[in-house]
């Protein structure tokens, strides 16, 4: 049986929101498609995508804003159009940036820009952070929040100063929104006062929005249409952005509104894990509906761990597990969706006393 297969079956699931089967998803869009009368756009031009580029701009407060077929590509054109104008081509990053850690050195290879290392990995900027830094900058990327180290945001005024900081020194401030609707609702401000201050946001219609795939940047007229020109060239002009649109436009009301209630759920889960002192949570206390939780077993373990409360118990803990720094040890991210938010107290309350008591037991020797 795959994993798959094994965590539909389970009743009470940790992670995300709860995974459609390709009919599924496909029939709910269908649906929708029928109900809301909408027709394929053709190269980016259609009424239910430009309407939802302009929904997304009014919420951050921009201009305007443009879909991309990925994150990965936005963020470094936007960057690289940045950096062009000021005539500068240092950009900023925090060292768990998303360019850093998962693109394959694009930005370099292809020509973008200059990136620098800023900060300390394991906390959030500060603009002392910022204003160590001597080189005359093109931009700064700022991740909103840090995916990495558990989903920490920068305090509200150190954003601010940050923000202050950035303009002074005349240089383009561009958001990595990635999860800025969990950032929201962590400031328990509105979208748009979180992004003003910002040049540039990309923002995913994936990750916490549960669509197909697919992203959108957003920033001045002027910008987002010389961000769209680059978009084709790079090979992002597909024909029908549609698929991408409908799978994000028919949930996105309502995972917007929900983001409130999964941080509450996570808070619930983060004192529910006092009484487990093995598990080791990051950050320090929930700041968005994301923990990183830390275990004492090996990769290997905690697979096999995640197996047996499967089959056993209809539970189902983490998807993805990564080592630890420590030798037999390792790591996972929760986000917290759907799912969790479904489960009843008492459900995660057990599920957590049986994680625990499964990483506390002697390995069994071959």
């Amino acid at each position: 049986m795959t994993d798959q297969e094994l965590q539909r079956r389970c009743h009470t699931v940790f992670p995300g929101h709860r995974a459609r089967t390709p009919a599924e998803m496909f029939s709910a869009m269908a649906a929708w498609c029928e109900a809301n009368g909408v027709e394929h756009d053709v190269y980016g031009s259609g009424a239910l995508l430009q309407e939802f580029e302009a929904k997304v701009a009014r919420l951050l407060g921009f201009e305007a804003a443009v879909f991309c077929i990925s994150g990965t590509m936005a963020q470094v054109t936007a960057l690289r159009l940045a950096c062009q104008d000021r005539g500068r081509d240092l950009v900023a990053l925090h060292p768990t940036s998303h360019i850093f850690v998962h693109e394959r050195s694009n930005y370099q290879l292809l020509g973008h820009f200059k990136a620098l290392q800023a900060g300390d990995r394991h906390h959030p900027w500060t603009v002392a952070d910022l204003a160590a830094i001597p080189d005359r900058l093109g931009a700064v990327g700022l991740e909103l929040p840090l995916r990495e180290i558990g989903g920490q945001l920068s305090s509200w005024d150190e954003l601010a100063a940050i923000k202050a900081h950035v303009a002074a020194r005349g240089a383009h401030l561009h958001m990595d929104g990635a999860r800025l609707w969990e950032a929201a609702a962590g400031y328990d401000k509105p979208l748009h006062e979180v992004a003003a201050g910002f040049d540039s946001a990309y923002v995913s219609l994936y990750k916490g929005v549960g669509g197909l795939g697919g992203a959108m940047l957003a920033g001045s007229r002027d910008f987002v249409e010389r961000a769209a020109e680059w978009f084709r060239r790079q090979g992002g002009n597909v024909i029908h952005r549609s698929p991408y649109a409908v799978a994000a436009a028919m949930q996105f009301d309502e995972r917007l509104a929900a983001m409130p209630d999964y941080l509450r759920r996570t808070r619930f889960l983060y004192q529910a894990l006092q009484a487990h002192p093995a598990i080791k949570v990051n950050p320090a206390a929930p700041q968005v509906n994301m923990l990183h939780l830390h275990l004492p077993v090996s990769p290997e373990r905690a697979l096999e761990i995640r197996r047996e409360l499967a089959e056993r118990h209809g539970v189902w803990l983490f998807n993805r597990i990564a080592s630890g720094v420590l030798a037999g040890a390792s790591s996972f991210e929760l986000y917290v969706g759907d799912n969790l938010l479904r489960a009843s107290d008492a459900q995660v309350v057990d599920a957590l006393a049986l994680f625990a008591a499964a990483l506390e037991a002697p390995t069994r020797q071959a």
